[in-house]
């Protein structure tokens, strides 16, 4: 049975390439998915091992919590403890932090979401430094700088040439290129390196007198626990040693735990793509045994079993997962270096080391092919089964109906009842863990589509019926004909038109959740914003200097500025971002209080906080209560609740805690403006935009944006993401394209004898295309007319669940682009059937068998 179940495979090549198309994409994005994260994340090991190569132990500040970007610095003194230390055969000090590069355009290089790191190195002594020097010399002094090549490149510059340099929180400098160096062997994606000695980092990042970290070797015939332990015996409060392989594996566990949700993100639109693809599996493999009843039933005539029958479908579906996985592993190479420059195109620019192609990768991507593919073969097998051997000696027989065909519609019912109840409880279900919730919303979501799938073919035949009454207005005997063939079998339409169905739901979710977003947060801007400008950084998403705010402020043309500030906190055990006001804040910002007023925000002094409803609600807190508030590098500050406001749906400017910018400064290291706001006399004017511009001048990181350039690109990152996910989407909607491909070839093989006759009778080539063409639209737009309504539904019930008053907007304008989509899709993928179908020698057709 195996050797008959691979001739009439291979015997029929392109139906083993048509239907292996489905589970390729799918695996291929599985498998890029993970050669893609497995290289950043070796890309970024490589980076820090070569980063502490050089040194046996590293001294950093102690984070109290988020991460070792967090570490405080710590005294200069602690270095000359450490050199006497007898376990010591040297040491080196040094700075870490960021700046960004100036263009020639005056504005900050853009660095595709990269940082831009900064950092000291000494002139003379080279052991414990990882660059290497391409051209010039090491930084010496405090107008000099070397850089990396690759900002070299971006900059235009060279050696002995002026650069413009924005340190974190200062204000733009010019330096002179002393060199350009260069980092390991691997690329870092968009981050820009300026190397600065010793003391000019100190003093450009007002850190005299501190290190930020100690680089130790240990003297030969010294053990590694002997050199910690007489490091740490000498170490100030809030520091800590390391080896340097534990620094090393300690950053890159770090670095990797924040990209993880890349990892997962990705893999979720590679099961997406598998289980649209199970959906072509199971309907090719239906109609290929529908086409070989005849065959089936001679082989059980002849003595086999249905075990044996069963069996060579199995295999047949085994043979072509493995196939199919095979091709689609070693595809997703190649997508994955795809996956990268869609990534770089959309503003994130990830380090590289090669691609790595794990043993994991290759069994995870061959199992979950070949497994959807088998299990997609299951009911196929099961049908096969059923033909009886009588069929052998007939013609035009068809399989009967299964013995619990009649529960198809109750069953159908049942699975979206209590699919649709998963999705209530994950979504609005209380106490429920993150990872849960979301798995009750997958399965649910999963059931809906396998019971609308289910009771598809009862929907088929008014759709078809409705959707094709154009064809045969405008196409004739072609589009009658081509009606009635989709209504001729409405299981296999509905099979077919539902891989396209998942495709259109999940966009169409998307589509009308955003717009629910959007239309929050200009109805939140709409009643927050009472400024006539909005300061923000370049990269509107994250934080920038104080100091073109205070340029404003010293500027005297302003009526009213403020800043907000930035960060993450501690309180009640749980991080918390944190937000510092300056005063003036409540003439540009409007609130709706339940504890307090506008005026409170203005009112907080050393220790007075603001909070939001929920917090306050989720922690018991009142007016007055109190709040410990601890910080990163350790600082603490002691606050007491004062007001408590009610935020919009669309959010607030401000985070769950928020003191004065005073009691921010204290306890934060270097503070950030998230954003300020700036009245001035006589509102928004050309004049009055021009003298703020002529102010922010020397700040390249500045953005001054009147309410609506705020809004617009505000939202512009939310429109960035939903392109991407539409992207990414579209995988899903390949793989229907495939499957719609599939089946009309398969049916052109099916009525071989019946196109034939057609065209005996007159049936040009042309009709017989537009035939096929106005078939594959038909069956396009019932996944449409299955999947939009249903994507706007799922939509609505998370709306419902994400609740704080999201208002539900549905994008009529984008569902239209989606109906033009769906009958595009049915053009393309009507292509090589229609030819194929109007190539047919008439009297060959005749004769086929």
């Amino acid at each position: 049975m195996i050797k008959i179940a691979l001739k009439d495979l291979f015997g029929r090549k392109l139906r083993l390439l048509l239907t292996s198309l489905a589970i390729v994409m799918g695996v291929a994005m599985v498998s890029g998915t993970y050669v893609l994260t497995d290289s950043i994340n070796a890309a970024f090991g490589s980076i820090f091992q070569t980063a502490y190569s050089t040194s046996d132990a590293i001294i950093t500040g102690k984070e109290e919590f988020g991460g070792s970007q967090n570490a405080p610095s710590f005294p200069e003194a602690t270095l000359a403890k450490v050199k006497a230390l007898p376990a010591v055969e040297d040491a080196a000090g040094g700075i870490g932090d960021m700046a960004q590069f100036v263009g020639k355009d005056g504005k900050v290089l853009a660095l595709h979401g990269a940082p831009g790191l900064a950092f000291s190195v000494s002139s003379t002594d080279q052991r414990f430094n990882p660059l290497k020097l391409l051209q010039g010399k090491w930084p010496v002094g405090a107008n000099e700088v070397a850089i990396d090549d690759k900002a070299a490149s971006k900059l235009g510059a060279e050696v002995g040439g002026t650069v413009g340099l924005l340190p974190q929180g200062g204000k733009e400098q010019r330096f002179k290129v002393s060199g350009i160096a260069r980092f390991g062997n691997s690329t870092l994606g968009g981050a820009t390196l300026a190397i600065f000695d010793l003391p000019t980092a100190q003093a450009l990042f007002d850190k005299k007198g501190k290190l930020d970290e100690i680089d130790v070797a240990q003297k030969p015939g010294t053990s590694t626990d002997t050199l910690l332990q007489q490091i740490r015996s000498v170490l100030p409060p809030h520091t800590q040693v390391r080896t340097s392989q534990a620094q090393a594996t300690k950053a890159t566990d770090e670095t990797n735990s924040q990209l993880s949700f890349l990892r997962y993100f990705l893999l979720a639109f590679g099961g997406i793509a598998l289980f649209v693809g199970s959906f072509v599996i199971a309907n090719t493999l239906s109609i290929t045994i529908a086409q070989r009843t005849r065959e089936f039933a001679t082989l059980r005539s002849m003595g086999a079993t249905g075990r044996q029958v069963r069996r060579i479908v199995l295999v047949e579906g085994f043979i072509t997962g493995l196939f199919a996985s095979t091709i689609g592993l070693f595809l997703g190479l190649a997508l994955a270096k795809g996956l990268v420059q869609v990534f770089k195109a959309f503003g994130a620019d990830l380090p590289q080391a090669g691609l790595t192609l794990h043993i994991r990768t290759i069994v995870v991507s061959l199992v979950v092919g070949t497994l959807v593919t088998v299990i997609a073969s299951l009911r196929p097998a099961l049908r096969a089964t059923r033909v009886p051997p009588i069929a052998a000696v007939r013609e035009g027989s068809i399989l009967p109906p299964g013995r619990f065909a009649r529960f198809g519609l109750p069953a159908a019912l049942g699975l979206c009842a209590i699919s649709g109840a998963l999705v209530g409880y994950g979504a609005f279900g209380h106490g429920l863990s993150t990872g849960l919730s979301l798995a009750l919303l997958a399965a649910g979501v999963l059931g809906i589509f396998l019971g609308v799938t289910m009771l598809a073919p009862r929907l088929v035949r008014p759709l078809a019926s409705a959707i094709g009454w154009p064809a045969t207005k405008i196409g004739g005997v072609a589009g009658v004909l081509a009606r009635s063939n989709s209504m001729r079998n409405p299981s296999r339409t509905a099979s077919t038109a539902a891989a396209l169905m998942i495709g259109l739901t999940l966009v169409t979710t998307v589509a009308v959740l955003a717009e629910g977003l959007r239309a929050s947060f200009r109805d939140a801007v709409k009643s927050e914003f009472h400024a006539d400008y909005a300061l923000t950084s370049q990269n509107v998403f994250l934080p920038g200097s104080p100091e073109p705010t205070e340029a404003i402020r010293k500027s005297g043309l302003a009526s009213a500025v403020a800043g907000v500030r930035g960060g993450e906190g501690r309180a009640f055990g749980k991080n918390v971002q944190v937000t510092g006001v300056e005063p003036g804040i409540s003439q540009m910002i409007r609130l709706k209080w339940t504890v307090g007023s506008d005026a409170s925000l203005d009112q907080l002094g050393a220790h007075g906080a603001v909070v939001d409803k929920d917090y306050a609600k989720g922690h018991h807190l009142v007016s007055g209560s109190p709040i410990h508030l601890l910080t990163p590098g350790g600082g603490s500050l002691d606050l007491k609740v004062n007001a408590i406001f009610d935020p919009p749906s669309g959010g607030s400017p401000f985070g769950r805690v928020t003191s004065s910018a005073k009691a921010f400064d204290s306890v934060f290291t270097n503070p950030q403006n998230l954003f300020s706001f700036v009245n001035m006399s006589g509102g928004v004017t050309e004049a009055n935009t021009k003298a703020l511009e002529n102010v922010l001048a020397d700040y390249p990181d500045a953005n001054l944006q009147t309410e609506q350039q705020f809004v617009d690109n505000e939202l512009a990152g939310l429109d960035k993401f939903l392109i991407l996910l539409y992207v990414l989407l579209a995988l899903s909607i390949v793989v229907s394209l495939f499957g719609i491909v599939n089946t009309l070839v398969l049916t052109v093989f099916e009525r071989t004898r019946e196109i034939g006759m057609l065209r005996a009778v007159g049936m040009t080539r042309r009709q017989a295309r537009r035939m096929i063409r106005y078939e594959s639209v038909v069956t396009a737009l019932i996944g449409a007319a299955l999947g939009i309504p249903l994507g706007i539904a799922l939509a609505a019930l998370f709306d419902r669940a994400i609740g704080g008053g999201v208002p539900f907007a549905v994008p009529w304008g984008t569902v239209v682009v989606f109906v033009i989509a769906a009958v595009i899709v049915g053009l393309i993928a009507a292509i090589f059937p229609a030819r194929r179908a109007s190539r047919l020698n008439v009297l060959n057709a005749l004769q086929y068998e």
